[in-house]
């Protein structure tokens, strides 16, 4: 077989729509194997006990604290199909994750991004760490970046065809948002004001029905929002107290800084985890302000002007310079990377001045940012990105499927695989007591009947509560503990974890490259009767579960 035949026989193996699927394929995967490897996050246990909550008792009423109602309601609608577990927990998350990548294709389909932009942006969608992490996490950020998609999605879908069922879609997805967190309101208010920009300038066509559209959209996105928050009905007070609870706890959060970092927290994750993403955004960036810089125009009407002179004074023989280019036009994909840039550029201030710094928030700036950093892909450019999904790939593997604790800032406060051992104890004894203020995610792993072996206090209670109880096992905080117990053995092990910058600010450049080091912590102290260990199968001398350092 000839050359030519050759590659005419592998080259629908590269076509756009078979590298695209191979992308999503590849997103899927990373985002569905090995889905509960590792434990749930101190905040994942919270989230699936409350869902747990709800499908077994029913019970449910928004708390600002742990956010929206959407997430609870539809994990229940999972435990209720599938059983409870882990694996089941993260199943949507990891859903509503893969679900970004066909929604770069859409907008693909609708002339806002080419080609090579499509696959670039997919590709960085699909192996993100960032993105793959937080899409087997069971909290409500992936979700709401999927409904801010779908949002965007469905407006440009508007903007294109007119038709009143993308204004509804959209409608729908805010709702879903708005169901979720509370800085929600951020990207809508970013939409809104791009909108009024949009009716202003009149740069696209505008169906002359928007405004009855923006009407009904908004009418299904408030009843959306009065059916969960209500929870069908069922609390319809929080309907007239709910915005002021979540505008009131959330002020009193940013005020007392209660998980607080500096105002460049998350572009010190941008650097470690995302760098080339951060590093194309930024030229991208650079690449939209030169092509769109007004000065190149007016210097190329001033030199039309003065060239009109020299030709009427018979000056037309001189040499010219180089007649310099009007800015590109504004036409609709470059709208669509202005607001790419306004939504990224807001979103990194906002975020900077909110309180809480918190890695899962990362989130919501990451995906403008790629976006903007597959502007004017061309080929330099795109063989760049390429080669830097080296490094993404290789940092979604430390983070996600390393089976033992890492040294990361995006893990904040994940429960140590440490609790395995713990827990393989509790599994063979017959009581338990619970003398300690930190103990999650042991409610989840121990719901219903599993509870009921739990002697739970909350706090240190004194040695005569123990022996009168005569645990098989007893968890304290390392902190507030026994020095011994009569007739306990004791051990020490991490219940979660945490990056400590005290412990590394003095070997950061090493840090960076090696992510080792020491890692702050919550312990408990396990005082277990003699021949549990054995009992559970565990080898005593032993090391608690290996640690990445």
């Amino acid at each position: 077989m000839t050359a030519a035949g050759i590659v005419q026989r592998i080259r629908p193996l590269f076509s756009f729509h078979t590298l695209f699927f191979l992308i999503l394929l590849g997103g899927f995967l990373l985002r569905f194997i090995a889905l509960d490897l590792k434990l749930l996050h101190h905040d994942e246990a919270i989230h699936a006990w409350f869902a747990y909550e709800l499908v077994t008792k029913g019970a449910y009423m928004y708390d600002p604290m742990y956010h929206g109602p959407l997430l609870y309601y539809v994990t229940a609608g999972m435990f209720f199909l599938f059983g409870q577990s882990d694996l089941v927990a993260r199943l949507l998350p990891a859903l509503f994750g893969t679900a970004l990548i066909p929604l770069v294709y859409a907008i693909y389909r609708l002339g806002y991004l080419d080609r090579r932009q499509t696959l670039i942006a997919a590709l960085f969608i699909a192996i993100s760490p960032d993105l793959v992490y937080f899409s087997r996490f069971l909290r409500h950020d992936i979700f709401q970046l999927f409904f801010s998609l779908l949002i965007l999605v469905a407006l440009l879908a508007y903007l294109e065809k007119g038709k009143v069922r993308y204004a509804l879609v959209a409608g729908l997805a805010t709702g879903g948002g708005m169901c979720l967190k509370e800085d929600m309101p951020l990207f809508l208010v970013i939409l809104a004001v791009f909108g009024l920009f949009l009716l202003w300038k009149r740069p696209v066509f505008i169906p002359r029905t928007w405004m009855r559209d923006i009407f009904l959209s908004a009418l299904l996105a408030v009843g959306v929002m009065a059916l969960f928050y209500s929870s069908f009905g069922v609390h319809p007070e929080i309907l007239l107290t709910g915005l002021e609870k979540a505008y009131t706890h959330w002020a009193a959060m940013h005020g007392m800084c209660r998980i607080c970092g500096p105002w460049f927290f998350y572009i010190l994750l941008f650097l470690l985890y995302e760098v080339p993403i951060f590093i194309l955004a930024l030229f991208g960036m650079i690449q939209f302000a030169d092509r769109h810089n007004p000065v190149p125009g007016w210097i190329a009407r001033v030199h039309a002007f003065l060239a009109t002179r020299r030709r009427a004074t018979g000056e037309e023989s001189a040499p010219a310079s180089r007649m310099p280019s009007f800015p590109a036009a504004w036409d609709k994909k470059e709208l669509f990377f202005l607001f790419c840039i306004i939504w990224f550029l807001t979103a990194l201030v906002a975020y900077a001045y909110i309180g809480e710094k918190v890695p899962w928030l990362i989130l919501h700036q990451l995906l403008p940012a790629i976006f903007i950093s597959v502007y004017l892909m061309g080929r330099k450019k795109m063989v760049f990105a390429l080669a830097a999904c080296v490094f993404l790939l290789l940092m979604t593997w430390h983070v996600t499927f390393i089976p033992a604790d890492v040294n990361e800032p995006i893990v904040q406060v994940q429960n140590s695989e440490d609790m395995r051992l713990v827990m393989a104890l509790i599994d063979v004894s017959d009581s338990v007591a619970v003398a300690s203020e930190n103990y999650w995610p042991l409610p989840w792993y121990y719901r219903g009947e599993g509870w009921s072996r739990m002697h739970f206090y909350g706090k240190i209670v004194d040695e005569g509560t123990i022996y009168n109880v005569n645990p098989d096992m007893v968890i304290t905080h390392d902190q507030a503990s026994f020095v011994s117990l009569t007739g306990y053995e004791k051990h020490t092990f991490k219940l979660s974890y945490w990056f400590s910058i005290y412990d590394n600010e003095n070997r950061l450049p090493e840090y960076y490259v090696r992510r080792d080091g020491k890692m702050g912590s919550i312990n408990i102290d396990v005082f277990t009767k003699p021949g549990l260990y054995d009992k559970a199968g565990i080898s005593l001398p032993f090391t608690p579960y290996p640690s990445f350092t």
